[in-house]
C-alpha cells in the first residue's frame, strides 16, 4: 500500500509538471522568410552557374538526396517507389565499415516492412534478436521483446552495417527513376531564400550543379551541411571502443547483452553467425591510445574482469589481434530551421546515445512520416507552401523519435557507475525493477524496442523505477540517512530526464495535437 501511495503521488506531481510547462517549454519552429536571416557559414552558396560549374542536362529530378547511408538509401527507394524522380549523391560507394548502426530494433524492422525494404536484411548473415540480457555484479536477467502479437518474422536484427547499407543501395537503384552517383556535395545552392539544389564534385573531380524542387540532406553524423538548416547542439558524452569476438557463444543466444560495468556499460551482440560485436563505453571525449598500448592495457585490466566468463578468452584474443577501433558517441536534439527547398534527416538531423540501438528505428520512422506527407502532392515546385506544410513533419515524428531519444539519454546516465549513493541506488533499482518480470520488464523493453512509442509511458516507468528504489530504502523502517538518499534519488532522477524532455520539446512530445503545424493540410496545386 505504501508503494501504491508513493506511485500515485509521483504520477500526480509529474502530470502537474507536464501540464504547467507544456505550453511554455515547447520548441517554437518558425519558417524563415529568407535564408539570409541565418549567419552564412560557407556551406550555402548563391545560385550562380558561372561559378558553380556546369548544370546537369535535363534537370528532371524531383528530389536530390545527399548521402546514401541507411536514411538516404531507404528514403530514395521510398520516394522512388511513389513515382518521384530521385538523384542520390553519395561521397563513397564502397561498402562502409562502421562499429555502430549494427542493431535494428523490432520497431525498426516493422518500419522496414512498412517501407517494403524487409528483404534488405536477407543474404547478409543477419541474426535475429529476441531481447536483452542484463548483467550486474554477478547477477543477470533476461528481458524478452513482447512479440507475441506479431508474425514470427518480427524480431530485432543485427548485422554488419556496411552489408545492410549496400543492400539498401541496391534496392534503391533497382528503380529506374532513382539514380545513384558518387560525388561530394560541397554546398547547397540558394536563390532568394530557397534551396534550389546542390553543388558537388564527381569522383573524377568535375564540378557540377544539380537542381531539384526538394533537397534532403542525409549525410550522417559528420554532416557539413547541417549548419545551414538547423542549430547543431552536439554533445559527446562518451566514446565506443569496438572489438569483434570470433567463434564463441553468448550466454543467451540471439540476445543483446548489456553489462552494467564500471565506469560505464559494455555491450555484446552477434553481427554474423560467427562474430560478436563488443562495444566498450568509455566516458568523455578521449580514449586511451591504441598506438602506444594504453588501450590494450585498459581493456585487459579494467574491462576484461567485468566480462562474462563465457566471453573472457575470446575478449582477450580480440584485444591481442589488435583490430581495436573507436568512435565518439554523439547526441544532438532536433533543432531545425525550416528552409524552403530543403530538409534534414537521419543523423545529420537528430542523434542520441547509441546504447539502445534506436537510431535506425528513428530514421526509418521519419521516412515513413515524410512519405505520407508527400504522397498527396502532385509536384513539389511551390517551395514556400511545401516548407510551410512540412513543418508538420517535425511534430508528427515526435512520438517515436522523442521516446527513443529520451530513453537512450536517460538509460545511459542511469547505467553509468557513480560514487554518489543516490545514483548507486537508482542504478541498482533499475536492474532489480527490470528483473521483476511481467509489466515491469515488458513495459520498458517495449519502449526500448520501438514497439511502444509513447512518451508518457516512458516517463511513468522511469519514475516507477525511482519510486521502487525509494520504497526499498524506506523499508522495513526509514532512517534519516535513508530518507535523505531517497529524496536525492528522486531529485537525481528528475535531473536526468527533465532536461532531455525539455530539449525534445514538452508540447510536441506530450501534446502534439496542440501544435498548429500538426493540422497542416497539403498545399493546393
Amino acid at each position: 500500500m505504501v508503494y501504491q501511495y508513493i506511485v500515485g503521488a509521483v504520477v500526480a506531481s509529474l502530470l502537474g509538471f507536464v501540464l504547467s510547462y507544456s505550453f511554455r517549454s515547447g520548441k517554437k519552429i518558425t519558417t524563415r522568410a529568407s535564408m539570409d536571416q541565418i549567419t552564412r557559414n560557407g556551406f550555402v552558396n548563391k545560385l550562380d552557374n558561372s561559378t558553380c560549374g556546369p548544370e546537369i542536362a535535363g534537370s528532371t529530378t524531383d528530389v536530390i538526396i545527399v548521402g546514401a547511408g541507411v536514411a538516404g538509401a531507404a528514403l530514395a527507394y521510398t520516394l522512388g517507389k511513389d513515382g518521384r524522380r530521385v538523384h542520390l549523391i553519395e561521397r563513397d560507394l564502397t561498402e562502409p565499415d562502421r562499429i555502430v548502426g549494427e542493431l535494428l530494433q523490432p520497431g525498426g524492422y516493422l518500419k522496414l516492412v512498412e517501407l517494403g525494404l524487409e528483404d534488405c536484411v536477407n543474404e547478409i548473415d543477419a541474426q535475429n534478436i529476441y531481447g536483452y540480457a542484463l548483467f550486474k555484479d554477478g547477477r543477470n536477467t533476461r528481458l524478452s521483446y513482447p512479440l507475441e502479437k506479431f508474425s514470427p518474422d518480427v524480431a530485432g536484427r543485427s548485422f554488419h552495417n556496411g552489408r545492410f547499407i549496400q543492400r539498401l543501395r541496391e534496392k534503391a537503384t533497382s528503380l529506374t527513376n532513382v539514380s545513384l552517383e558518387q560525388g561530394t556535395v560541397t554546398a547547397l545552392l540558394e536563390e532568394k531564400g530557397t534551396v534550389k539544389g546542390v553543388h558537388y564534385k564527381t569522383k573524377t573531380g568535375q564540378e557540377l550543379t544539380a537542381h531539384a524542387p526538394l533537397t534532403v540532406v542525409c549525410d550522417g553524423c559528420f554532416s557539413n551541411l547541417r549548419r545551414s538548416l538547423c542549430k547543431p547542439m552536439v554533445d559527446i558524452p562518451s566514446c565506443f571502443v569496438g572489438l569483434v569476438l570470433e567463434n564463441c557463444d553468448l550466454p543467451y543466444a540471439n540476445h543483446g547483452h548489456v553489462i552494467l560495468a564500471n565506469p560505464s556499460p559494455i555491450l555484446f551482440y552477434p553481427i554474423s553467425g560467427t562474430e560478436i560485436r563488443c562495444l566498450v563505453d568509455v566516458p568523455g571525449q578521449k580514449v586511451p591510445s591504441v598506438a602506444n598500448g594504453e588501450m590494450s592495457q585498459y581493456l585487459k585490466t579494467v574491462v576484461a574482469p567485468q566480462v562474462p566468463p563465457e566471453l573472457y578468452n575470446a575478449f582477450i584474443s580480440a584485444i591481442d589481434k589488435g583490430n581495436i577501433r573507436s568512435m565518439p558517441n554523439r547526441s544532438m536534439p532536433a533543432a531545425p530551421h525550416p528552409t524552403p527547398g530543403a530538409l534534414l534527416m537521419g543523423d545529420a538531423f537528430n542523434m542520441r546515445h547509441p546504447l539502445t540501438g534506436g537510431g535506425m528505428t528513428v530514421a526509418l520512422s521519419d521516412i515513413a512520416v515524410l512519405r505520407d506527407l508527400l504522397s498527396p502532392l502532385r509536384n513539389l515546385n511551390d517551395a514556400y507552401s511545401l516548407c510551410n506544410y512540412l513543418e508538420s513533419f517535425y511534430t508528427l515524428r515526435k512520438p517515436v523519435a522523442s521516446t527513443i531519444n529520451t530513453l537512450a539519454g536517460a538509460l545511459y546516465k542511469v547505467f553509468c557507475a557513480s560514487p554518489d549513493p543516490a545514483r548507486k541506488e537508482m542504478r541498482q533499482a533499475c536492474f532489480d525493477y527490470l528483473s521483476l518480470g511481467g509489466v515491469f520488464s515488458t513495459g520498458p523493453v517495449s519502449l526500448l524496442s520501438g514497439l511502444n512509442p509513447r512518451p508518457l509511458s516512458l516517463v511513468l516507468h522511469f519514475f516507477a523505477v525511482a519510486v521502487f528504489g525509494v520504497s526499498r530504502l524506506l523499508l522495513p523502517f526509514p532512517t534519516p540517512k535513508r530518507m535523505w538518499i531517497g529524496a536525492r534519488l528522486i531529485t537525481g532522477a528528475s535531473g536526468i530526464i527533465f532536461p532531455i524532455i525539455k530539449a525534445e520539446g514538452v508540447r510536441q512530445m506530450f501534446f502534439p495535437i496542440t501544435v498548429p503545424a500538426y493540422h497542416r493540410a497539403p498545399p493546393d496545386h
